[in-house]
């Protein structure tokens, strides 16, 4: 399960480095799960990306901090569908509205916690 959770943190950075490099395909990213199955396929990452943390917790450097992380994101996996897709849009429209300093803000911690989370997991 580390491999998998350390694939999907990497995954995140990406993301995150995606979003500070390139704020505006960074939303085009973000925009493509706009739709119902968009949002699943998400929570679905999210579901998985919290169940690897939470099994791979025991063999990495801060094994409590990873559990409560894995638990935290398996919560907001499972929400997620329950926000709906409408929701996801007006959060983008507010998140675009704020400009490019803004979105690299949130980029950046994305970036942040991914390699950090890849930092804690290996062990």
């Amino acid at each position: 399960m580390t491999v998998v959770a350390v694939i999907l943190c990497l995954l995140l950075s990406a993301v995150g480095a995606l979003g500070v490099a390139s704020p505006s395909r960074f939303l085009g990213v973000v925009r493509s799960f706009q739709t119902p199955i968009g949002l699943f396929f998400a929570a679905a990452l999210r579901v998985i990306l919290g169940v690897a943390l939470f099994f791979s917790a025991p063999d990495s450097r801060v094994p409590a901090l990873i559990l409560v992380v894995g638990v935290v994101i398996i919560v907001r996996g499972v929400v997620t569908p329950f926000f709906g897709v409408e929701r996801l849009r007006r959060l983008l429209a507010r998140l675009s509205a704020k400009g490019s300093v803004f979105i690299r803000g949130w980029a950046i911690l994305a970036l942040v916690l991914g390699l950090s989370l890849v930092y804690a997991t290996v062990p």
